[in-house]
């Protein structure tokens, strides 16, 4: 017992001393010698690798007035050159673009509760007659395209009244986020939804004086993908409102063929694509022949699809392409103007540093270096 007070002096007597021996994980033998050893805390140090620790090799690219004014004319340089080109394959394309939603309107149909009442009215003839003149060559194949303004496509709602699974052939698909288009006297309607019950139905027909009638092909018109992934070929339509006649004033747009698929409607399909904006157009169809300069195409429309209740616009657009696409400038002025951009900004910090250079790393330039206006440093002061 002595000997332990010995080996543990501060503890107030053997038996202190003995029980925090045990404590702390050691044990003591007999001449009061600590033997064993302390239990190890698990670290939380993460594994060094030179990843965590930020010691991988790494560029820090010290940029000079040199790098700064070379990055923008070698940005300049390359940005303009390919503006040009963009706005020259545009004004290579030929557009003729006509509105005709006031234009196919009687004249007594000037407010727009008479608007109403002429579109909706199925009994009113909705035939009117168009004249275009080419004004430039239109090189084969020349697009027809339907466009419309104000119609707001992107609207959550309408974007979610399809069922894709229905699309697709699904023996069971859900039609919850088709209401109110879900279901006609109890039946399920195919295809269901707002996107398709508000089909486009307008009609086009061209003619010319010389050739007669234009025909214009309908096949290719929509995606490839779309036709092969979206819509299935066992898919019909059925029960679809807007062939129900009998009730003109629940009619959307066109009506469907029951006897076609849907993946061979490409009518629908293009529809079904959805526009990002609320102004847009859609590939109607193609015309596989050349027009000269000058000559007449005379264009009979159907003009029954409802842009009035909205106060919306539509519009009969003939283009041709370039390997470009059809003619948008954006792209060409996009570039113009960020490549004369970047040539001013490098003349003007090449002047700069011309007329007030500036040594590398020189201290003297250091906030706390600097004196203020009394003379002394901003350091001391």
């Amino acid at each position: 017992m002595q000997e332990r007070e010995k080996v543990f002096p501060a503890c107030g007597g053997g038996g202190g001393g003995f029980e925090r021996g045990k404590m702390n994980g050691a044990s003591t033998s007999e001449t009061g010698v600590v033997t064993g050893s302390p239990v190890k805390k698990e670290s939380r140090r993460p594994k060094y690798t030179k990843f965590t620790q930020q010691e991988l090799p790494a560029c820090k690219p010290l940029l000079t007035p040199g790098w700064e004014i070379s990055i923008f004319l070698i940005v300049g340089i390359i940005f303009i050159p390919i503006g040009v080109v963009s706005l020259l394959a545009s004004s290579k394309v030929v557009q003729i673009v006509h509105r005709y939603d006031q234009t196919c309107l009687p004249n007594a149909t000037t407010t727009k509760d008479a608007q109403l009442s002429y579109i909706q009215n199925p009994g009113t003839d909705k035939n009117c007659n168009v004249t275009l003149t080419v004004p430039k060559r239109m090189k084969s194949p020349v697009y027809v395209y339907y466009e419309l303004d104000h119609f707001y496509q992107n609207h959550r709602r309408y974007v979610k009244s399809v069922s894709s699974a229905q699309l697709q052939g699904s023996n069971d698909p859900s039609l919850s986020d088709c209401k109110p288009e879900d279901y006609v006297n109890g039946l399920p309607i195919t295809p269901c939804g707002l996107i398709a019950w508000s089909l486009f139905n307008d009609t086009f027909n061209f003619s010319t004086v010389g050739s007669g009638s234009v025909p214009v092909n309908k096949n290719g018109i929509a995606w490839k993908s779309d036709v092969q992934k979206k819509f299935g070929s066992t898919v019909f339509p059925k029960n679809f409102p807007n062939n129900n006649l009998t009730d003109p004033s629940g009619m959307g747009g066109a009506e469907l063929n029951s006897s076609l698929p849907l993946d061979q409607d490409e009518d629908l399909i293009v529809w079904m694509r959805t526009a990002a904006l609320p102004n847009f157009r859609k590939l109607w169809g193609k015309i596989e022949q050349d027009f000269q300069p000058g000559d007449t195409i005379n264009v009979a429309i159907l003009n029954r699809y409802n842009t009035y209740s909205f106060e919306g616009k539509k519009k009969l657009v003939l283009s041709t392409t370039s390997w470009l696409g059809g003619k948008n400038i954006f792209m060409g002025v996009a570039y113009l103007t960020i490549g004369v951009l970047c040539i001013v900004l490098a003349l003007v910090f090449l002047l700069i540093h011309l007329r007030h250079p500036r040594p590398l790393g020189d201290p003297s330039y250091l906030s706390w270096n600097r004196k203020n206006s009394h003379g002394t440093d901003n350091l001391r002061s």
